[in-house]
């Protein structure tokens, strides 16, 4: 057995590294296989020497994620030790959570997985960035930071929030009131998102200024969005030419974010959806960035985790049980249908 002791810049993190009741540091025992000794400014680290240094990378990145006002979580813990077991510490080492804006209540945004990072990243140095993943993965609500940090920073005059209404078939004018109760059971991830940034009383504010504008997929048909940072939300429930409608709203000084959970196609039978399509059309064109994030981005509850892993092993179990049509004509033609 070999022994480190890792002393902590900052040692009034150590309650937020260690977690309640020391939850956090039982996990990184659990999953690294090490003890870890807590002595005031100093982590006594005790294991063989590879589990020693996988666990020293994971205390450092939490210290680091910690100093930045974020509550350190049991997800973090355990996105950490996932890159060190997975040999990716390197990129733990050269994380920097660059801070996205600041909310309504003074919180920091910032990404909190690598994942996250390159869809920051791909937002601020592309005009068109399509970010693909499960639930939870933060699609959507860095998508409205990123549209109101430049709002704010007068990089654009407006923000644009759409979303297919599939349930309705795009056809609202059925539905009772407005146009904006016609579109609110569809909109409100988008409605959570700016709230939590600018606030309620901000977002209508905002609203009656003309500074955010929520519209329908389908009444974008025939714009043109110049100055204006643009959200399509779920946007794998669009046709192929909803998609191409979208995409060539597209104006001067505009940026474009497209968000959409591939796995979550609520499209009548035989329909393919716009976003499966774009990603093929649109892979390597210049200032078109695709971000593909994975259950390891999840930032909700562990078990969001879980769910999601267990439903791709099943989908990829039931792709592999499907005989492919040539293989069903052969036996069709044998047994004479």
């Amino acid at each position: 057995m070999a022994e480190k002791i890792l002393f902590l810049e900052n040692p009034e993190r150590i309650s937020d590294i260690f977690g309640s009741f020391d939850s956090h540091a039982a996990l990184i025992e659990k999953e690294l296989g090490v003890l870890l000794i807590n002595r005031d400014s100093e982590i006594k680290i005790i294991g063989d020497e590879d589990n020693i240094e996988k666990c020293a990378e994971v205390l450092s990145y939490l210290e680091r994620l910690s100093s930045l006002s974020d509550a350190v979580s049991e997800q973090n813990v355990l996105y950490a030790v996932t890159m060190v077991k997975g040999g990716e510490a390197e990129k733990l080492r050269s994380f920097d959570a660059d801070i996205l804006c600041i909310s309504s209540k003074g919180r920091a945004i910032k990404p909190k997985t690598m994942g996250q990072k390159s869809y920051m990243q791909a937002m601020k140095n592309n005009t068109v960035t399509i970010g693909v993943g499960p639930a939870g993965t933060g699609k959507t609500f860095l998508a409205v930071a990123a549209a109101t940090a430049a709002l704010r920073n007068k990089d654009v005059s407006r923000i644009i929030l759409t979303r297919p209404a599939v349930e309705a078939g795009e056809r609202l004018g059925f539905l009772p009131g407005d146009l904006q109760s016609k579109i609110d059971p569809y909109l409100r991830p988008l409605y959570d998102a700016m709230y939590e940034m600018i606030g309620a009383e901000g977002f209508q504010r905002q609203v009656e200024r003309g500074n955010i504008e929520v519209a329908p997929l389908a009444y974008m048909r025939g714009r043109t969005l110049d100055d204006s940072f643009i959200i399509l939300d779920e946007a794998q429930n669009t046709t192929p030419e909803q998609m191409k409608m979208f995409l060539t709203r597209l104006g001067f000084n505009s940026k474009v974010v497209i968000t959409g959970d591939i796995t979550q196609i609520d499209l009548p039978k035989g329909i393919r959806s716009g976003l499966i399509e774009a990603l093929d059309i649109l892979q390597g064109i210049q200032d078109i960035a695709i971000v593909r994030l994975s259950a390891k981005d999840v930032i909700r509850h562990t078990l969001v985790t879980k769910i999601i892993d267990a439903y791709q092993k099943y989908g990829d179990q039931m792709k592999s049980e499907q005989p492919d049509k040539k293989d069903r004509y052969v036996r069709f033609k044998r047994k004479g249908i």
